[in-house]
């Protein structure tokens, strides 16, 4: 079916020109609004305008031009239908053969940070109403939503090749742009209209990063995708992430480089190290360097690093790039590295080094965790709460030191990153045993003590959740734990206390769960 009109409307210029060249050649009228029709003219292409054909001005500052029956019922009249042939002979409808749309750059405002009123006068009416109205008429009519599509619809159009199989890829891409528009200007308005609790209907949009190479076995496919529009710019995250090295991130790689980055967040006022392994921390420590932090995060479980990812806080520097060069590594991510560390760790040909801007700076961390389940999402709220010592109460005869409260703190910001049941053993600032992802809490202890070995003793113990029997605490007591911080609110909590009362065990109730399922 030849183009012998089409329609162009377009807020990004990029390549329009060159299209309509091809189209023109093709033996098309060209029809068009505005900025784009003066754009073709400048360049010597014939132009109708949109009004010539309507017999309306555009009018209300440019809200009103296409949305006239004579540019509608021209994309949406079935060329085979006498009904719909007669109504265009009778009123005066050209068919038009062609719309090729890209929409008022709302997303660009709102990442300006526009206020409001200007804001609104970026979300495109026509131009979406366009697109759905050709790619709905998609046997009749081509849909180009994108510079992207123009070289292979100029040559499918010259070539008179444009077949059922490219009109309906180009409608599903239509139906696709202007949903993700629209996903993205209530996104932006249910923040700017301060309506962000959790909508009765909830919409989003994301963009393909890439194609994976399979999903968590090769037998599935995967796609690594972000969140369309504006970004929350201040927040470190793997979607910011920059690759400078290393084989393509793989579904599984993804998802252990979030949990490490997400881990090692939790301590921004000292370099921290965080090692993860099969989507769990196996070593996690605060130090003066990173190089102490890195040696007290892998003595707390020397094996499991093997094929684990590495997470720092601060710019990473030779003399600790030289020691990761000495494990079977596949992620390192750091804010930064000194070149001499990118160049120690490139010795290892297949390491995927991941260079995450702003993760040792002040920044603000926001926003919802969604999860897929068979047929739905269930979305929450990140974990991001503080834990507040001054709220914390000691429930035993033995008071805690101001030394234990700080590896308290410091073990209860551990155990977020931990699979539940979770338990982590604390020396100082590092763990030395960690348990999680048990039917039982008991177990977790029983993996984390086994690990720890004689580094439990004198060690401070944080629970992920309370303590349903007093198992737990007599298991990390037969290991020498000096101390235990849980949140409290089981029915056997009196049988809990005085379980750490017979063994001496200093116990501190935070009030404040932290389960990861």
């Amino acid at each position: 079916m030849p183009v012998e009109r089409a329609l162009l409307s377009v807020s990004d210029k990029t390549g329009i020109v060159a299209f309509a060249r091809r189209l023109a050649g093709a033996g098309a009228e060209l029809v068009s609004t505005g900025g784009t029709a003066r754009l073709l003219r400048e360049n010597g292409l014939a132009v109708r305008d949109v009004t010539d054909v309507t017999g309306f001005p555009e009018m209300m500052e440019g809200r009103v031009k296409t949305l006239h029956p004579r540019i509608a019922g021209g994309v949406l009249a079935v060329r085979g239908d006498p009904g719909h042939q007669a109504s265009m002979q009778e009123h005066g409808i050209p068919a038009i053969d062609l719309v090729c749309v890209n929409l008022y750059p709302f997303e660009e405002a709102a990442a300006r940070g526009e206020g409001l009123e200007r804001l609104v006068e970026e979300i495109d009416v026509g131009g979406p109403s366009l697109l759905r109205a050709a790619a709905k008429n998609h046997h009749d009519v081509l849909v180009v939503s994108s510079p992207s599509q123009y070289d292979r619809v100029a040559e499918a159009v010259e070539r008179g090749t444009a077949d059922g199989a490219l009109r309906q890829e180009l409608a599903l891409r239509a139906f696709q742009v202007t949903a993700r528009y629209d996903a993205v200007i209530a996104r932006v308005l249910s923040k700017r209209f301060g309506l962000t609790d959790y909508p009765e209907h909830l919409v989003f949009a994301f963009d393909r990063r890439e194609v994976l190479r399979y999903g968590e076995n090769s037998h599935q496919r995967a796609a690594f995708y972000e969140k369309a529009g504006p970004r929350n710019v201040e927040e470190p995250s793997i979607v910011k992430a920059r690759q400078l090295h290393g084989k393509q991130l793989s579904y599984n790689n993804l998802l252990d480089a979030d949990i490490a980055l997400e881990s090692v967040k939790e301590f921004p006022e000292r370099p921290a190290c965080v090692i993860v392994k099969h989507a769990t921390p196996c070593g996690i420590a605060m130090a003066d360097d990173l190089d102490h932090a890195w040696a007290d995060a892998l003595a707390c479980d020397p094996y499991s690093p093997f094929g684990g990812i590495v997470a720092v806080n601060r710019r990473l520097d030779a003399a600790t790039a030289e020691e990761l060069g000495k494990l079977f590594l596949e992620i390192v991510i750091a804010p930064g590295f000194d070149e001499d560390a990118l160049e120690a760790l490139r010795r290892k040909k297949n390491l995927r080094i991941l260079e995450v801007p702003g993760l040792d700076r002040p920044y603000r961390r926001s926003g919802t965790q969604v999860r897929s389940i068979t047929g739905g999402l269930l979305v929450q709220d990140r974990d991001l709460k503080a834990y507040d010592t001054s709220t914390w109460k000691t429930v035993t005869k033995t008071e805690p030191t101001p030394e234990q409260i700080g590896s308290m703190l410091f073990a209860a910001r551990c155990v977020k990153a931990i699979r539940s049941n979770a338990v982590v053993f604390v020396q100082g600032n590092r763990t030395v045993g960690i348990g999680g992802g048990q039917t039982a809490r008991v177990d977790s202890v029983f993996i984390a003590t086994h690990k720890g070995g004689d580094r439990i003793r004198d060690s401070v113990m944080a629970s992920d959740a309370f303590f349903p029997f007093r198992d737990a605490v007599d298991e990390a007591a037969r290991h020498g734990v000096s101390a235990i911080v849980q949140p409290g609110g089981s029915i056997r909590d009196e049988e809990v206390i005085q379980a750490a009362d017979e063994h001496g065990i200093a116990m501190v109730f935070s009030g404040q769960r932290s389960f990861r399922h």
